[in-house]
C-alpha cells in the first residue's frame, strides 16, 4: 500500500449516569428474584464479573418502567446522538481536525435502529459538509470497534489525503428486559454498559499520527449463529448470548487470529501487545490463554471492564485509548470478537 493508513486519533464519551455493580445486583434482585426460580443460582455472576461500575444513558428507575420498542429506541436514538457528538468532537479535537474537513464517516452501531443514521441528526450539530459521505454499518455487535477501525481504514486508503471518522456507540441497557426470565438476560444484565469510542483515520503522505494501520481480517465460523446476537419482539431487543462462548474463544480464537495474521503478512511472533475486546471476566482468561500470554497481561482490558462493564463495540477503542496513553509498543493487535460468530483483528505499527 503506497499510502497506508494512519490512526491519527482514538477519543471516547460516556452517557451521565453512573451504575455501581452492587446497585445493579440489588435492583435485579428486586427485579427477578420473586418471579425466577434460578436467579439465586445466577446472581453470582454480578460478583464475579469483575465489574464495579457501568455506565447508563437513563436512570436506573426508568429500567423499572413499562417499556416497549418505541421508549426504547427513542432512549437509543436520544442517547447514541449524545455520544456521538461527544466522541466524535474529542477525537477530532485531538487530529486536530475540524468536523468540516471529515470527508467519511463510519458509523457503527447494533443496538437500536436509526433511518435517518445517526450521522446525519447530529451533522447540523457538528458542522460536518454537505457531501460528506456517510457509512452506518449495523450489526457487527461486540466486534464493532475492531471491524469498523478496519473499514475506516481500507476507505482512507482508497482516497489518500481524505480524512475518515470512526464512530462506534452502542446504548446496550436499551435492551435490559424485565420480562425475560433466562439465564443470557441475567448474563446481560450484569454485564453489558454504554458508551462511545471515535477515531480518525487518514492516509497520505507525510501523516505520522498514532500508529500504521498495517492490515485486518476477519474468521467467520460456520454454524455459530446461536452463539451471540439480537432477538426481535414487540418489546425490544432481546440477547442470544450464550455462555460457552469462554470455552469456545479458548480452543478457537488463537488459530482463527494466527490465519488472519498470516493473510496480512504479519508474524505472530512480533506481536508486542494484543489489545482485546473484554466481553467478560472469563473471556478475558480465555483470551490470555488461546493467545499464549501470561495470566494477567491483559491489564487494560480488565479495568476498561472494571470501570465500564461491556459496551459492545466501543470497548475494544476503551482500551486502545489507554495503551495509547501508557505508549503504544511498536506492534498492536486488536482482537474483538462478535455475531456471526466471527474474530476481527486489525494490526497497528507505532508511528516513529
Amino acid at each position: 500500500m503506497p499510502h497506508p493508513s494512519v490512526l491519527l486519533s482514538v477519543a471516547h464519551a460516556l452517557p451521565p449516569h453512573r451504575l455501581l455493580q452492587t446497585e445493579a445486583a440489588e435492583a435485579a434482585r428486586g427485579m427477578f428474584a420473586h418471579r425466577y426460580a434460578a436467579f439465586e443460582r445466577m446472581a453470582p455472576v454480578f460478583t464475579t464479573s469483575g465489574i464495579e461500575s457501568r455506565y447508563t444513558v437513563k436512570p436506573l428507575d426508568w429500567y423499572f418502567t413499562s417499556l416497549g420498542w418505541p421508549e426504547r429506541n427513542a432512549a437509543y436514538l436520544e442517547g447514541a446522538q449524545e455520544l456521538f457528538v461527544e466522541a466524535a468532537t474529542r477525537a477530532l479535537a485531538a487530529a486536530g481536525v475540524a468536523a468540516s474537513e471529515v470527508d467519511t464517516i463510519v458509523t457503527i452501531s447494533s443496538t437500536g435502529v436509526a433511518t435517518p443514521s445517526l450521522e446525519a441528526r447530529v451533522a447540523g450539530r457538528m458542522g460536518f459538509r454537505a457531501d460528506v459521505e456517510r457509512v452506518p454499518v449495523f450489526g457487527l455487535g461486540c466486534a464493532g470497534g475492531v471491524s469498523g477501525l478496519a473499514i475506516a481504514s481500507r476507505l482512507a486508503a482508497a482516497r489518500p489525503g481524505a480524512t475518515v471518522l470512526l464512530v462506534a456507540i452502542e446504548i446496550c441497557t436499551a435492551a435490559f428486559r424485565m420480562d425475560q426470565l433466562t439465564p443470557a438476560n441475567m448474563v446481560a444484565t450484569a454485564l453489558f454498559g454504554d458508551g462511545a469510542a471515535a477515531c480518525v483515520v487518514r492516509a497520505g503522505s507525510g501523516e505520522d499520527g498514532l500508529a500504521r494501520i498495517e492490515g485486518a481480517g476477519e474468521h467467520l465460523w460456520p454454524d455459530t449463529l446461536d452463539i451471540m446476537g439480537w432477538k426481535v419482539d414487540p418489546t425490544g431487543l432481546g440477547v442470544i448470548f450464550d455462555r460457552s462462548i469462554p470455552p469456545f474463544a479458548e480452543q478457537e480464537v488463537g488459530r482463527a487470529v494466527e490465519k488472519i495474521l498470516s493473510r496480512i503478512g504479519v508474524a505472530r511472533a512480533s506481536v508486542d501487545r494484543f489489545a482485546c475486546h473484554p466481553g467478560g471476566a472469563k473471556v478475558i482468561t480465555a483470551l490470555e490463554a488461546t493467545l499464549g500470554l501470561a495470566q494477567g497481561a491483559l491489564d487494560h482490558e480488565r479495568e476498561v471492564l472494571r470501570q465500564y462493564g461491556n459496551m459492545s463495540a466501543p470497548t475494544v477503542l476503551f482500551v486502545l485509548e489507554r495503551l495509547v496513553a501508557a505508549g503504544l509498543p511498536q506492534r498492536t493487535v486488536l482482537t474483538a470478537l462478535g455475531p456471526g460468530f466471527t474474530c476481527s483483528a486489525l494490526s497497528l505499527a507505532r508511528a516513529a
